[in-house]
């Protein structure tokens, strides 16, 4: 089973420009043009994005709402999520989003999003509610998480926006997390930079830690001095049960993500848990 367990349809609804992020319109152009340019041939951008899907194989999309309303004025709704899953058939899967900001309603719209929805996930990109991992006005959410049996993904790498603090998606942050929610299952992605071993580290105290590799091109995993060298070395042997792959589509062509994944130095087996054997297990699909 192929799963891209990060990727942003071309719909506007998707939130791909918002204004805070337009700083990774300058750290992502030239990846960003490869992938325009690998879709220019389709005369309409949804076409030309299942066709990449198609041409990759890839059984299963993870896709994601988000609600940024409270520091951003923003959201793509729960409701638009689930909608587009429904439509697509049942090869894309939906991630809810909620404002941890706004309290128990939050707490009520991931579990109206889950159980009358059928959304898959929770999904906290903590540095742009301006929190960290570990505030505890998330704790309510990862208790609910718990709750209803799914998966919360959390941003947990450097992030471009210079409006946001770079410290919220600190990894070390999310081991009090796992501490005091021993069951919770988390997706911490992109994988670590420029922290990477803290989250390697973070990873191997607790089993329920999912290393996403995301938003990154996997080439610059195995590159001298990148950073990334010990997430081949722990991915390829102790952590090689928790390492998924996102292609953070439009962030890199989805094809080229999945080849470059494939021409990592790692042994075939663990080749196939990247690219979709733990996402399936993580997402009950196995």
């Amino acid at each position: 089973m192929i799963i891209d367990f990060s990727s942003r349809p071309p719909l506007a609804d998707f939130g791909v420009r918002a204004g805070h992020l337009a700083n990774y319109r300058r750290v992502y152009r030239s990846s960003e043009t490869a992938a325009a340019e690998a879709s220019a041939g389709e005369a309409e951008p949804m076409a030309a994005y299942l066709a990449a899907y198609d041409a990759a194989g890839v059984d299963h999309v993870v896709v994601r709402a988000k609600d940024t309303e409270t520091t951003f004025g923003l959201k793509t709704s729960n409701e638009f999520v689930a909608g587009f899953c429904r439509e697509q058939g049942g090869r894309f899967i939906g991630f809810a989003g909620v404002d941890p900001h706004k309290g128990m309603a939050a707490i009520r719209e991931l579990e109206h999003a889950v159980r009358e929805l059928g959304l898959r996930g929770l999904n906290l990109q903590c540095f742009e509610h301006k929190i960290a991992i570990n505030d505890k006005k998330l704790y309510p959410l990862y208790a609910k998480c718990i709750e209803l049996d799914i998966p919360v993904t959390v941003h947990s790498s450097i992030n471009f926006s210079t409006e946001c603090l770079m410290e919220h998606g600190r990894p070390i942050l999310l081991d009090e997390v796992m501490v005091h929610f021993p069951e919770l299952r988390v997706i911490a992605a992109p994988p670590g930079w420029p922290w990477v071993q803290e989250l390697i580290g973070v990873a191997w105290r607790h089993k329920n830690v999912f290393i996403g590799v995301s938003a990154v091109r996997p080439k610059y995993l195995e590159a001298e001095d990148s950073g990334y060298e010990p997430l081949i070395r722990y991915g390829n042997s102790i952590l090689q049960d928790q390492v998924i792959f996102g292609t953070s589509h439009p962030l890199q062509p989805i094809g080229r993500g999945f080849d470059e994944v494939r021409a990592l130095p790692l042994k075939p087996e663990v080749t196939a848990k990247w690219i979709g054997g733990n996402a399936a297990r993580l997402l009950g699909l196995d």
